[in-house]
């Protein structure tokens, strides 16, 4: 079974790629961008899934999953997210996405998700799509931006504003608004309190 995932966090793709193929059912392809992707697709049906990070380079919410549907052949296309509410989840599903992924899922409930969606089964898992909204995100979901907490994370890995607006595809000056704008909704003192607030709320 060939599956694609794409994250634009190294350590999301690898830690993910080696569970994935040690279980031997699996031949896993990486890449850290939408662009990637659709590259990787290419003109001819090769992956049985692909696993798409909601807030990687060049998704652009779920536009990004649209244009991987158009290139995919009819086959299955998914999305993953560490803060993307039930709500995003469901209009994912609406797009025509397989399934969706919240990357605090359990190992177990993840093999079983991938085999599930790689054969035309959708998948979202019940307790996330019950979850009431507020529980369903991230407590700072609710007074930041998608781009905010995209901040905020990097920010938590202890990233430079240089390096963030390398990571983010933006332009450093930018990056410095966010840290700005989300210090400010947090009540922070500076960027390291602000790295302090979002590690207590779980955001890493």
């Amino acid at each position: 079974m060939r599956l694609l995932l794409a994250d634009d966090h190294d350590l999301v793709l690898e830690t993910l790629g080696a569970f994935l193929t040690a279980q031997g059912e699996f031949e896993v392809e990486t890449c850290g961008s939408l662009d990637a992707a659709l590259d990787m697709i290419g003109n001819r049906p090769k992956y049985d899934l692909t696993l798409l990070d909601y807030s990687m380079p060049g998704m652009d919410g779920l536009d990004g999953l649209q244009r991987a549907l158009d290139v995919s052949f009819g086959q299955p296309v998914a999305i993953m997210s560490g803060t993307a509410t039930k709500t995003v989840a469901q209009q994912a599903i609406d797009a025509g996405a397989i399934g969706f992924l919240p990357k605090t899922i359990a190992a177990k409930s993840l093999i079983n998700a991938v085999r599930f969606m790689a054969m035309g089964e959708t998948y979202v898992p019940l307790d996330f799509l019950n979850a009431e909204e507020d529980e369903a995100e991230t407590p700072l979901a609710k007074v930041l931006s998608e781009r905010e907490l995209q901040v905020l994370k990097c920010l938590c890995q202890g990233m430079s504003n240089k390096e963030i607006a390398r990571e983010l595809n933006l332009q450093e000056v930018t990056i410095k608004l966010h840290v700005k704008t989300l210090s400010r909704k947090l009540d922070a003192k500076n960027r390291t309190h602000a790295a302090m607030i979002g590690k207590e709320a779980g955001i890493v």
